[in-house]
């Protein structure tokens, strides 16, 4: 018992390897994981105080227990039964397969993250990047609203800071959810986003099983109270305009929907830009009649070395105003009760995009864009009036405007144009050539303020088995 044994040295770190393992897993990890809950509970306690909608207890439930509770949600079962007929395979492998769907799908939402780091980062961002403004907030109809009733933001898409201004924006009404695409499942991104709530969505899954999986995640959410966030479109606009809905995520809510269940409230979201960090790559992706807009790495490294260069030197003046507006609320319950025959969930999407419409801003570039397009030649003399004259139209019509002078408008927005090469002035006012794709695309942005066709639609790229559009 008291002689010595020799042991080659790699089985040596083997053992004391597995031994540390051990004692970690039974003494230290649960140790550690009981920290972190109480620290976790506390940061909770206190955020819920403050905010309009507490956290929902759905959303607090740990990521493992959540996909355990989909995977096993019977009509996924009976779903797993059926693509197991269908394709001739096992049923355990579907299983595995809508195992694999449910852990892709499931956030991992950590309130730490959310209010500590998330909340920040979106703040800073807003407010170093633009000058962020809320054009319309119909506050007694957003404080009569049922407590109890799942709040749904339903947004127009023009850039991908959409989700750092919103999240910012209604920090202080909840938690937000997003539905996110393929371009964050990259490490280590997708991790901070699970973190943050958002859900992932596969746009151009042609499986039926998947689509099951993800209809039933959203409709759990929903049943559980979670405030979400979405944009119908389905992907950024390339013309600017507020283009048609898709209508899986809208269709997975309103078929669920049950009287007595609990109520679903939409409230429509408008946002514009006087510039939109992508505009350039939106542009050139509607010319080429597809949505393939990833920009080369370098180019994204050049935009941001410049951009540091230009706030180490002091020469970044924000790009202009970012504008939201809230429109009114759609209250699921009642809004059926007034359908005859029409389907609900195309009922539901063309009115909601039609209040989102009628809330997306009249900023500045937008409406001097749209005013150099329709006139070439204007003087800045020419423009001022044409220009107070628009704003006091839209005023007549209780349009979002913006609240800055007229004269400030034309002349903060000539510079800009001018300094990008959009323009030429020479006592007369020239759009170039370059200009007369950026003027469209942001005066195509306010075009339905003012009952203009939209010139330029989308191209239709998306496929039958986007379980956002079917």
């Amino acid at each position: 018992m008291t002689h010595p044994v020799t042991l080659p040295l790699w089985a040596f770190v083997l053992i004391v390897l597995f031994a540390a393992v051990t004692f970690a897993s039974h003494f230290l990890f649960p140790s550690v994981r009981w920290f972190f809950r109480k620290r976790a509970e506390r940061v909770i306690a206190r955020v819920n105080t403050r905010l309009a909608r507490p956290i929902e207890p759905f959303k607090l439930a740990r990521r493992h227990d959540m996909i355990q509770r989909l995977i096993y949600d019977p009509e996924v079962s009976a779903a797993v039964v059926e693509h197991a007929k269908a394709n001739d395979v096992p049923e355990a492998v579907a299983f595995e397969q809508a195992q694999k769907y449910a852990r892709e799908i499931v956030p991992g939402f950590s309130a730490t993250a959310y209010f500590t780091v998330g909340m920040r980062l979106a703040r800073w961002l807003s407010n170093s990047l633009y000058r962020v403004r809320i054009a319309t907030y119909p506050r007694e109809a957003l404080e009569e609203l049922d407590p109890d009733a799942t709040i749904i933001f339903v947004m127009n898409h023009r850039s991908n800071m959409d989700y750092v201004l919103v999240t910012y924006l209604v920090s202080r009404a909840g938690a937000l959810s997003y539905a996110v695409g393929e371009w964050a499942r990259v490490w280590p991104l997708s991790g901070l986003i699970r973190m943050l709530g958002a859900y992932f969505i596969r746009r151009q899954s042609r499986g039926e099983l998947y689509r099951r999986v993800l209809a039933r995640y959203v409709q759990m959410a929903t049943e559980g109270g979670v405030t979400q966030a979405m944009f119908p479109e389905g992907g950024l606009s390339l013309s600017g305009a507020v283009n048609r809905p898709k209508l899986g995520l809208l269709n997975y809510i309103v078929s669920n929907y049950r009287p007595g269940k609990r109520d679903v409230i939409f409230i429509p979201v408008g946002l514009n830009y006087d510039r939109t960090i992508e505009d350039q790559f939106l542009i050139r992706a509607a010319k080429r009649g597809n949505r393939r807009f990833r920009p080369p790495t370098s180019t994204i490294l050049h935009g941001v070395f410049t951009h540091l260069w230009q706030r180490v030197t002091r020469q970044f003046d924000t790009f202009g105003t970012a504008s939201v507006g809230f429109g009114q609320p759609l209250e699921l319950s009642l809004f059926l009760d007034t359908l005859d025959g029409d389907d609900p969930t195309e009922a539901v999407a063309d009115e909601l995009m039609e209040r989102v419409r009628h809330v997306v801003p009249v900023l500045a570039a937008p409406l001097i864009a749209r005013l150099l397009l329709e006139e070439d030649g204007l003087t800045r003399e020419m423009l001022l009036d044409r220009t107070t004259g628009c704003l006091a139209d839209l005023a007549l019509q209780d349009m979002p405007l913006p609240r800055r002078t007229p004269q400030e408008q034309v002349d903060d927005t000539l510079a800009r144009f001018s300094k990008r090469g959009l323009i030429r002035e020479n006592g007369a006012i020239t759009v170039t050539e370059q200009g007369q794709d950026v003027l469209t695309y942001y005066a195509t942005s306010i075009a339905h303020h003012f009952d203009d066709p939209v010139e330029r639609p989308d191209p239709a790229v998306a496929e039958v088995g986007d379980p956002a559009r079917n």
